[in-house]
């Protein structure tokens, strides 16, 4: 909630207003479920906030996940949906694995260079073109990253990621300093291909089990021209703008 000082959060949360100062600052110790809770309820804070809360307040972060390869299963499942553009991620936005249909619509992930996402939304002029709503695109990547480096706040590889694009990016870093924590899991996402015009898509992210941090990331088809063009492009050479 909006415009609130700290006493009114404090008396809404019912805590003393020292100790939601020493909240505020980390100095808090360990609290407990139900302060975080009323904190978040106070604040009206949805369900992302309210994990971006829970981990900003664990006394230990979780470990660094290890870097882990894409398992051959999942590889191959991603490779029979020729339909389907798909990619794997990893918490830092890296591209771990696609199938023909992403480097078809997202990019040549055949190069190395191309293989982080937020590199390629912040630090590529031509994606501000490619992506119709850019500004959304961009937002999601940065709450995603600030979500991670809230959860792993001894990620130095994290760290320095987000180095990189606050210094390289202005808009990295205003949007970065808005501190938004939104995790959409769906999504439109539309797109003007430099050869099939504009694309539409319905965008799901889902992430895997276990402990590497891994998401899916599947674009559908979703209007009859797209599913027409993917089907039609089936095996040709990888997108080479973008």
């Amino acid at each position: 909630m909006s415009g609130l000082r700290r006493e009114e959060v404090a008396l809404l949360a019912n805590v003393s207003v020292d100790y939601y100062i020493r909240l505020e600052q980390g100095r808090a110790g360990n609290p407990s479920v139900a302060v975080l809770t009323a904190v978040a309820d106070a604040l009206r804070m949805d369900q992302a906030e309210r994990d971006h809360l829970r981990s900003l307040a664990c006394a230990a972060p979780p470990a660094v996940p290890p870097k882990a390869a894409v398992r051959p299963q999942l590889q191959a499942m991603l490779d029979a949906m020729q339909d389907v553009p798909a990619i794997v991620v990893d918490r830092l936005s890296n591209v771990l694995a696609w199938n023909s249909g992403a480097t078809a619509v997202i990019a040549d992930f055949e190069d190395p260079r191309r293989r982080n996402l937020a590199r390629l939304y912040f630090l590529d002029p031509r994606s501000r073109e490619y992506y119709v709503d850019w500004e959304t695109v961009a937002q999601d990547a940065v709450a995603l990253l600030r979500r991670a480096s809230a959860e792993y706040a001894e990620d130095a590889e994290l760290a320095a990621l987000v180095d990189e694009l606050r210094t390289a990016s202005p808009d990295f870093e205003r949007f970065w300093l808005s501190q938004n924590v939104q995790n959409r899991s769906h999504c439109p996402k539309t797109l003007n291909h430099p050869e099939a015009g504009r694309l539409t898509f319905s965008l799901e992210s889902l992430q895997l089990p276990g402990n590497n941090s891994q998401h899916v990331i599947t674009y559908t088809p979703a209007d009859p021209p797209t599913e027409a063009w993917i089907s039609a492009r089936r095996g040709q050479s990888p997108l080479a703008v973008s």
